[in-house]
């Protein structure tokens, strides 16, 4: 007889997005191709001009315990191109299985891709690994922005106990340029509490932008936090780069002023309103 499963076997979610963006003879961004698996779909507003626009979408409502998600981005020389989501993903509390969630972006030549989901909130005993890797020819540029939520605001919620592994690797011309991994395991409230750590926020952001000028932008995007408000606002946030790259911190209390000054953040330094989906 075999021995018992540590937890319940269910039937999960498997979704899945591949898309490759071209740029026309015209000069617009079209998507070249387009595969989609599962309650993962990616929906494309109509847009006037500018940089074509792409929205995820999870059709599952969140994501629990064991759910795999996945998306691949391909960028062509010269393509121009923003990615986003309908709203902030929820991801469920967990009874064992840890849910993978994987983001493989590769910019070419010339090419241009902001990667700007809107949040993803923590249900305490959520347990989430997740990975975004990107490959950059020399001449590309990646904005990425993502924000973490620990429990659910209005609730009161806390995250006491739980997993999140996150990892970002950033290659260039297939030289590694920026690594990062944060995990908490067990009780993440506590550690969050930690002065090294988290000081006590429940909401934290990242900001990297790849580019030939990132590191002269450096002044100008600290400019921006400032003006942004994020002293008011009770946020720390600092600013700083080196081999190519730009990057920002975000520390909150909570996700309302993290998201008001992100959304300051973002449209100053990239000189764009944020997709419509952002405002609704």
């Amino acid at each position: 007889m075999s021995s018992p499963a540590p937890w319940p076997q269910r039937q999960r979610s498997d979704g899945r997005v591949m898309l490759v963006a071209g740029r026309m003879p015209g000069g617009a961004t079209r998507l070249t191709d387009l595969a989609e698996s599962g309650p993962l779909r990616l929906r494309l507003p109509q847009m006037a001009g500018g940089a074509l626009e792409g929205v995820f979408l999870n059709s599952a409502g969140g994501i629990a315990c064991g759910d795999r998600f996945a998306i691949a981005a391909d960028l062509a020389p010269g393509a121009d191109l923003v990615l986003t989501t309908t709203a902030a993903e929820k991801i469920y509390r967990s009874d064992g299985p840890v849910t993978e969630i994987a983001a493989d972006l590769r910019v070419a030549e010339g090419a241009r891709l902001a990667w700007l989901p809107q949040e993803t909130i923590l249900y305490d005993g959520a347990r989430l690994r997740r990975r975004l890797t990107a490959e950059l020819a020399p001449g590309a540029t990646l904005t990425l922005f993502e924000a973490l939520v620990f429990g659910r605001a209005a609730r009161g919620e806390t995250v006491s106990e739980g997993l999140l592994h996150d990892v970002w690797r950033l290659s260039r011309a297939g030289r590694l340029v920026y690594a990062d991994t944060l995990r908490l395991d067990g009780p993440i409230a506590d550690q969050m509490a930690r002065p090294a750590i988290a000081g006590g926020a429940r909401a934290l952001a990242t900001l990297i932008h790849v580019a030939a000028d990132a590191e002269a932008r450096l002044e100008e995007m600290r400019a921006l936090i400032e003006t942004a408000g994020c002293e008011g606002l009770g946020i720390e946030a600092g600013a700083s780069a080196w081999n190519g790259l730009l990057a920002v911190r975000l520390l909150a209390r909570g996700i309302g002023p993290l998201r008001q000054a992100a959304t300051r953040i973002l449209e100053g330094f990239r000189g764009v309103p944020l997709p419509r989906v952002w405002q609704t």
